[in-house]
């Protein structure tokens, strides 16, 4: 088998650069696309579970309050019982606050504080290091705070050597504190300062919201927990839980991202199989004279299968160098972000994988192989002696006509099965069926289009109508990259305009005032930084507002392996015109507290209509509520509830706000009542955000997280175009002795070229045609099975006709002018002697 590969298939790749280079090219961006993807997600997430590890520590567990609010946290009277038991060997306390910094120019930098007793901090990325000339014993000043790398960078202080102010905020007023030095903890923006001084001046005396435990050797966790008989929404938490609750809420995310990179290698496996297909139809002598002189009919499927593999092999190390140089480059640009938001704050450094790299380098040898798998059996099939004298064909058998409507219907089946373990694997096999079943049926979709045509009475237009028609088998082999890239590319074009329309009507319906007034920006730094009390009330009060809701935002924990929901406060009313409810909305029970649960929260938790959800509040109690209604929310990932305001304050005791929504008489002077507004806060920081301004940002946040689709859109229909162009290159060259007779017969080159051009333009547009139907199925798979089982979040179908016809235009047009210059190619030598030796 070596020797067979050494003497005939490395000989043939190198005879024809163009055609295998094309080929080549798919399975190299293929891989390098699924790579670089896996590298920039292994990465970020290393990145992110080290800077988790710095901040918590060396603890065997920790002792967590189940409400996350800034009302949150426990009594540290339970520290003493906790720091007191004989197999505890260390017992830190910790108070965890997210809030902003102020930077040189007044701009606010988001930051989170920690505040620790450096005598028993179990971290040693958290220990202090002082400025030089800075007292040893700094830590201990409740005044001082030191910044890791991240956070001087964001304030514009990371050549800072010397101590200087630095001002927070906490609650609604600004906190004076001095920068004496630094930690050398990693991740987002952090600030470390002394636990007594955290609780002072954030407002959380005599509150905890973590201890860190290590406990004495051969100690055994569950006695000791036992032993502390935990109080009321208190739980013992795993060190590294936060970098599993976002492994698993980004899984979805990056598996998807992952599969719609290696659409390019999916496609790239049909451009092999066309590329091989030619192949073994232009080298049928060849390989007759082959089995003539004692080839083996095996021996003649090694042979094209060692090519194939030949190609993946050499795309599959350009692709892992391609997708490592890509890997490096998104993470120095897009911070191991991709657009979706998962990891705030963390620049991870490029981590290479080996594991990695072998598994999507045998994907792309397997693409190959699996490409040139029919080739090879057509070559393995032939008849060597008819094939010398003319009389036979390559031996390829006729498609079943069953294969490809059984295939769709396999699709269509597979669209309809639940997600295993989160992720909407039948949903993928579907539109794998969708696209190979579609495929299949291109001869079909042939013969249907010409079909009812009456044969044009012209010879020029008569033969290319009836070359068509009769070897509609070989469009299989010129489309079939082609159908799958267009597909691909309209279906992601319909799921993206779809979800894209469906945020625009949703920001419409969330965004009713005529201006918003905020106290954070963010859902957890609204937990310690909160607008005045009685702001509303004053604002409410002032010539030229019409009305004002206050909104109250906070977060709790309802499942450990998950992030915490956002608990939104609002006078509802009306729930029906208040939300953008989708699907029934219960009537109210008098003595039972309902809540609105998001479609996210419906997915991950379970909170259907009328199921009920186990709220933990401040004071460690557990309150039961009813989901009274759905509502779609597409500004949080991590799912959010929606309680009235009434019983929000009833529930927590927390009468603070964080957001007012304002609406202005007619006539009203907006920016005089903005400067008011400004005065009424005192020293206050506020923001004003226009609901134009917010709808603006939040497209422009939906673009940056779609841009990788767009980048992969166009590299599938790049990849399909080249693959068309090869073929076409390919058949046009195993057809110069027809285009010798023909010349012969009396028909000029541009007769000829003419002849070329219209049967590409048959059979681009059968493709078009069906790669439309194809990606507009898939588009129905992607937008009502694919994004509901990944991110449960559900969309209304927007189909974008002007784009979508341009967009198969564009390929027809492209098809049209790959068979207008190979043919004008080709033509250009003498015909003549193209039949010479079958004279």
């Amino acid at each position: 088998m070596f020797s067979l590969l050494k003497t005939l298939s490395w000989p043939e790749l190198k005879l024809h650069p163009w055609r295998n280079a094309t080929a080549l090219l798919s399975v190299v961006l293929g891989v390098a696309l699924a790579f670089s993807v896996q590298l920039i997600n292994e990465s970020a997430l290393s990145e992110f579970s080290a800077a988790v590890r710095s901040v918590n520590g060396q603890a065997d567990f920790e002792l967590r309050s189940a409400y996350r609010g800034a009302a949150g946290g426990f009594d540290e009277q339970f520290y003493a019982r906790v720091a007191a038991h004989p197999q505890v060997a260390i017992a830190s306390p910790a108070i965890e606050i997210d809030t902003y910094a102020f930077d040189a120019r007044g701009e606010r930098v988001g930051l989170r504080v920690l505040g620790l007793d450096a005598l028993v901090a179990l971290g040693p990325a958290l220990l202090p290091q002082p400025f030089k000339g800075v007292d040893r014993l700094a830590m201990l000043d409740p005044d001082a705070v030191f910044l890791n790398p991240s956070a001087l960078e964001a304030l514009g202080l990371s050549a800072l050597r010397a101590p200087a102010e630095l001002r927070l905020q906490g609650g609604n007023a600004s906190i004076a504190l001095k920068l004496k030095g630094t930690v050398a903890a990693g991740g987002a923006p952090l600030a470390v300062m002394d636990i007594a001084g955290a609780q002072a001046r954030f407002g959380l005396l005599g509150r905890l919201s973590r201890i860190d435990v290590r406990l004495a050797p051969g100690a055994q966790r569950d006695a000791v927990l036992r032993d502390l008989a935990l109080p009321a929404g208190v739980r013992a938490a795993e060190p590294g839980e936060a970098a599993q609750r976002l492994s698993n809420v980004s899984r979805a995310y990056r598996v998807n991202l992952t599969v719609l990179a290696l659409v390019a290698l999916f496609t790239g496996a049909f451009l092999v199989f066309s590329v091989l297909s030619l192949s073994v139809a232009k080298r049928l002598p060849q390989l007759a004279l082959l089995g003539v002189l004692g080839m083996t009919a095996r021996e003649r499927l090694q042979l094209i299968v060692a090519e194939s593999a030949l190609l993946g092999l050499a795309g599959s190390v350009l692709g892992l160098a391609l997708g490592t140089a890509l890997a490096a480059l998104a993470l120095r640009w897009l911070a191991g972000d991709l657009g979706g938001g998962y990891f705030p704050g963390v620049v991870p450094e490029l981590q290479l994988s080996l594991k990695a790299a072998l598994v999507y380098g045998a994907l792309g040898v397997l693409a190959a192989v699996a490409g040139g798998w029919l080739p090879a059996r057509s070559a393995q099939r032939i008849a060597p002696a008819q094939a010398l004298k003319g009389l036979g064909s390559s031996g390829d058998a006729a498609a079943q006509p069953w294969l490809g409507p059984a295939l769709l219907l396999a699709g269509v089946l597979l669209a309809f099965s639940p997600p295993l373990a989160g992720l909407p694997i039948g949903a993928y096999f579907s539109v794998a069926c969708l696209l190979l079943g579609g495929i299949v049926c291109v001869p079909a979709t042939v013969g249907l289009l010409l079909k009812g045509k009456r044969p044009p009475q012209r010879p020029l237009p008569l033969l290319a109508v009836e070359r068509a028609r009769q070897q509609r088998q070989t469009a299989t082999i010129a489309v079939a990259g082609l159908v799958a890239s267009l597909a691909l590319s309209v279906a992601l074009t319909v799921m993206v305009a779809s979800f894209r329309d469906s945020v625009t009507r949703w920001l419409d319906v969330v965004l009713p005032a005529d201006l918003y007034l905020r106290g954070a920006s963010t859902v957890r730094a609204g937990d310690s930084v909160f607008l005045p009390p009685g702001l509303a009330q004053a604002v409410a009060q002032l010539p030229g507002v019409e009305r004002v809701v206050a909104e109250r935002v906070t977060h709790v924990q309802l499942d450990p392996a998950r992030p915490a929901v956002a608990l939104i406060s609002r006078p509802l009313g009306d729930p029906a015109a208040a939300l953008p409810l989708e699907g029934e909305l219960l009537p109210s029970v008098p003595g039972t507290v309902d809540v609105f649960a998001s479609e996210v929260m419906a997915g991950l938790f379970g909170a259907k209509v009328g199921t009920q959800l186990m709220l933990p509040l401040p004071d460690g109690r557990v309150q039961p509520l009813r989901v009274r209604g759905i509502w779609r929310d597409y500004g949080r990932q991590q799912g959010a509830l929606v309680l009235d305001a009434v019983d929000y304050r009833r529930l927590t005791g927390d009468e603070r706000t964080n957001d007012l929504a304002l609406w202005f008489k007619p006539g009203a002077d907006i920016g005089q009542l903005q400067t008011k507004i400004t005065a009424l806060a005192g020293a206050s920081t506020i923001e004003f955000v226009a609901a134009g301004d917010i709808r603006a940002l939040s497209l422009r946040i939906f673009d940056r997280s779609f841009a990788v689709t767009y980048w992969l859109q166009a590299v599938a229909i790049a990849i399909g175009l080249f693959g068309i162009a090869a073929s076409f290159s390919a058949q046009v060259m195993a057809r110069r002795k027809e285009f010798g007779l023909l010349t012969h017969l009396g028909l000029t080159r541009a007769q000829i070229v003419a002849v070329v051009t219209a049967e590409g333009a048959v059979w681009t547009a059968a493709g078009a045609l069906l790669g439309l139907a194809l990606g507009l199925a898939v588009s129905v798979v992607l937008v009502y099975v694919v994004n509901p089982q990944s991110f449960h979040w559900t969309m209304d179908l927007a189909l974008p006709w002007l784009r979508l016809m341009a967009l198969c235009a564009a390929v027809i047009a492209a098809g049209c002018a790959a068979a207008w210059l190979a043919a004008r190619a080709v033509s250009s030598h003498d015909m003549a002697l193209a039949v010479k030796e079958d004279w």
